[in-house]
């Protein structure tokens, strides 16, 4: 990536700018929710950029999000200032494919916008990728205390020592989730619901064999998500095959934005997860033990990544089954899941 491009991946001004089943969203589902709180972006300059409705019935679209809450329509407002956009402002893939042209045309649009009668919380929030190109990639046992807590539980004894290389798996596209919207649970399959709360990385440009060095110009920004497990799928019933107890439906939500790097300070970044308000993880980014530097070159050796890409960088210790007695949701919990400086989700299990 070009130095204007990196650089506009940080543009911003900081005095003002900081799926499947997410369609599900309503109003309603809105007005039950704590008021949505915009967070004070842990980086110097960044884009707070969220796909949502304006109401119900009306079309998605992108907005973006300032520091005091307002919504910037950004197909309004390309109209209103007669701006020609490089990507479809309706796509967060298609704005993360548009490059240092996409991201100019966002700075333009924000500094000349009129008068925003939204606000965040009046709304309806959806995934920023609702349906993404190509299976959700993941990192397993990137926390050394998750790894060791798990120990202890897991059916496959095999792994005895830390992996010299990340453990990666994918989640089908089906999992994606609204960063507000119900989590469906079917106990006659699976009572053994966890949460793992997750930094997700998405990737804003094409890029294979990518070296640790350069990893970090291929990412676009960052978001809230939850890698939700069902823990007997994952660990007993496909012979510890990952693959389906991580991709039940809706079990992935995501947003409520994401945050251009720029906004983004990764060392001030803690990861956290609360069910009906008790925390249960909370962990520093610096904990993490393969870095994303480290997981991009490895996740794209002789495999190419697309922009819009979504790599899930792995959970801290906290999971339910590594507890002593292990704890699993249940219908009526609720799973807030936290990214400093970046935003809060919150998902009710149905």
């Amino acid at each position: 990536m070009d130095t204007n491009r990196r650089d506009m991946l940080k543009l911003g001004t900081t005095a003002a700018i900081g799926g499947m089943f997410a369609s599900r969203s309503s109003a309603a589902t809105n007005q039950e929710q704590p008021p949505i709180v915009v967070e004070s972006l842990s980086g110097k300059m960044g884009l707070r950029i969220a796909n949502y409705l304006p109401k119900i019935g009306a079309s998605s679209r992108l907005g973006l999000i300032t520091n005091d809450g307002l919504v910037v329509d950004i197909p309004a407002e390309a109209l209103r200032q007669k701006v020609e956009l490089a990507f479809d402002p309706t796509s967060m893939i298609s704005l993360t494919a548009s490059g240092n042209r996409g991201l100019l045309e966002l700075d333009k649009i924000f500094k000349n916008r009129g008068n925003s009668r939204l606000n965040v919380n009046q709304v309806i929030l959806l995934s920023p990728i609702p349906k993404p190109q190509s299976n959700i990639y993941a990192v397993g046992w990137n926390y050394l205390d998750h790894f060791e807590e798990g120990q202890k539980n897991r059916v496959d004894t095999a792994v005895k020592e830390y992996p010299k290389v990340p453990v990666l798996f994918t989640k089908g596209t089906q999992t994606m989730n609204g960063p507000f919207d119900p989590i469906p649970y079917d106990g006659s399959y699976s009572t053994m619901i966890d949460w793992e709360a997750e930094l997700a990385v998405i990737i804003g440009k094409k890029g294979k064999n990518i070296s640790a060095e350069n990893a970090m110009e291929y990412v676009f920004g960052y978001s809230t998500y939850n890698d939700t497990t069902a823990r007997d799928v994952q660990q007993k019933r496909h012979s510890g095959q990952w693959f389906k107890g991580k991709s039940l439906d809706g079990h992935g939500p995501m947003g409520p934005w994401i945050v251009t790097t720029g906004g983004v300070a990764l060392d001030d970044v803690r990861i956290i997860c609360r069910v009906n308000g008790i925390e249960k993880q909370n962990a520093s980014y610096k904990q993490m033990y393969f870095k994303i530097p480290a997981i991009i070159s490895e996740l794209s050796r002789s495999l190419t990544l697309l922009p819009g890409d979504i790599i899930a960088t792995g959970t801290p210790s906290g999971v339910g089954f590594g507890r002593t007695p292990p704890e699993f949701l249940k219908p009526g919990d609720v799973m807030e899941t936290e990214i400093t400086g970046i935003g809060i989700i919150r998902n009710k299990i149905a």
